[in-house]
């Protein structure tokens, strides 16, 4: 069976970088299936890649290689690593791109890139995707044996993942106001939905979804929790749960971000009890 390889960049969606890439996997191995997730990471955002690398890994079959490219030190002492995770595997810079998905899953093998024997022969010092990783990535589709890539690491270099602040009492507490998970957006996709820290679970803890408190750009505004985009109308700013299982802010058939002045770190904070 071919192999799967995803690749994640900030290189742009026109970028000849990727097609650099591409011809690489190819040219080791012309069997090998290549998937786009994106290349319009924002430049050298490693947090960005980060989230979608966690969203993305495990809707695909076991054994995908996922190469991803977002490295503002490339060149410098940074390593490049091989990261089995659950059933997938990961290979790019160890600057924090994989901590989300390793915070959720522990790593079960973790190998530093060391072996120039499966790179390109000439290696640019500012290109180790088309170079490295795109070569050690068809290698790995052949059935080479990641041992043989270099010395085992014993940790990934990790980002911190603020968990949402709650505070009040949430036990028996349905008649009691004042109980509240404070986060932060985390994220804003494609739409303009602004994405939180805040998931289902989190919310689990309240004794009654009656607000959510946006604070952003020093203005506040009470939000309505639904359970889908259709069922306020047109331009209503609503907040719900998401495919992720994450609180997100959203405007029907509009922009949250554009609207509501949205942005990555603006605090959120839903209150539960009587309003």
């Amino acid at each position: 069976m071919p192999g799967i390889v995803t690749l994640t960049t900030d290189f742009g969606a026109e970028s000849p970088y990727v097609a650099q890439m591409k011809g690489v996997l190819r040219s080791i191995d012309a069997s090998a299936v290549l998937v786009d997730v994106t290349h319009t990471i924002a430049p050298q955002n490693v947090r960005q890649a980060a989230l979608v690398l966690a969203d993305i890994c495990d809707r695909f079959p076991a054994d995908t290689i996922h190469v991803a490219v977002v490295d503002p030190g490339v060149g410098t002492a940074r390593r490049l690593v091989y990261c089995r995770v659950g059933e997938q595997v990961l290979l790019g810079p160890d600057n924090g791109l994989f901590s989300r998905i390793a915070q959720r899953t522990s790593p079960t093998t973790i190998i530093a890139l060391e072996e120039p024997r499966y790179w390109l022969p000439t290696v640019s010092d500012t290109f180790h995707g088309r170079d490295i990783l795109a070569p050690v990535a068809a290698r790995l589709c052949q059935g080479l044996d990641p041992r043989l890539l270099g010395a085992p690491v014993e940790r990934l270099i990790e980002l911190d993942w603020p968990e949402p602040r709650i505070t009040g009492d949430t036990i028996g507490a349905s008649s009691i106001a004042g109980v509240r998970i404070t986060g932060e957006v985390i994220a804003v996709d494609s739409f303009g939905n602004a994405i939180t820290n805040i998931g289902d679970r989190h919310l689990a803890r309240l004794p009654d979804r009656s607000a959510i408190r946006v604070v952003s750009a020093g203005s506040a505004s009470e939000i309505p929790l639904v359970r889908t985009y259709g069922d306020r109308p047109r331009g209503t700013p609503v907040a719900l749960v998401g495919s992720d299982g994450l609180l997100e802010l959203a405007v029907v058939d509009s922009s949250a971000a554009r609207e509501l002045g949205l942005t990555v770190s603006d605090r959120v904070e839903v209150r539960g009890g009587p309003t």
